[in-house]
């Protein structure tokens, strides 16, 4: 049985801080204390955005806090529960591009 659900799709950078921490873990640490069922993050080998030239990576990625390489954050999870999460989620990112689609999730 197939289940419609919503995607949540979050575009930051690396050097990205939520109270002096790395953003995209702690994005993962709320959506787990929140009880979704999962969450991802990619990290680019290149990228831009309107705001920035574009980035890339020459060496192979070493933890470096100035560094400004796109992180992409996704989760799936049902409806009630992204919108539970999202005010909270949108004061995190600030002004970071977030994408929500509906999607189906096949079982």
């Amino acid at each position: 049985m197939n289940t419609e659900m919503v995607k949540i799709t979050v575009y930051i950078n690396e050097s990205d801080r939520w109270q002096q921490r790395p953003l995209h873990l702690e994005v993962l640490q709320m959506l787990y204390s929140n009880n979704l069922s999962g969450g991802t993050v990619l990290h680019a080998v290149a990228g831009f955005t309107s705001k920035g030239a574009v980035e890339i990576t020459e060496a192979p990625p070493l933890v470096d806090a100035k560094s400004k390489l796109p992180l992409v954050i996704e989760f799936v999870d049902t409806a009630q529960k992204i919108e539970n999460i999202l005010p909270e989620l949108k004061r995190m990112v600030g002004n970071r591009l977030i994408l929500r689609e509906q999607v189906e999730v096949l079982n």
